[in-house]
């Protein structure tokens, strides 16, 4: 992959993070990000909570940037796992899609 290649998708990337601190999910995102390794490690206690909280970030972030419903966003983070599901009920604005 060349720099410019490289540049390229690095540019691609942060605009979207920043799209998506500016859409519906914003504080989910903060809170996600707010969220320590340990309270995370407390979920499970290898590094498959970390892949799985880096796809959930993912998720809400793109949720965010595209304007997703409340509905598509539980249903797509049920479809990462329980894992996914436990460390969304970490986060006040998240855990109210599973009320």
């Amino acid at each position: 992959m060349s720099n410019e290649d490289f540049a390229k998708l690095l540019d691609d990337d942060l605009d979207q993070i920043h799209i998506a601190f500016q859409g519906e999910y914003k504080e989910e995102i903060e809170g996600l990000l707010g969220l320590s390794k340990e309270e995370i490690d407390k979920i499970t206690p290898d590094t498959t909570d970390l892949e799985i909280y880096d796809k959930l970030i993912a998720v809400v972030r793109r949720a965010s940037a595209n304007n997703i419903s409340q509905a598509e966003l539980k249903n797509r983070i049920m479809e990462l796992g329980e894992v996914a599901v436990a460390i969304s009920k970490r986060v006040i604005k998240l855990a109210g899609l599973f009320i």
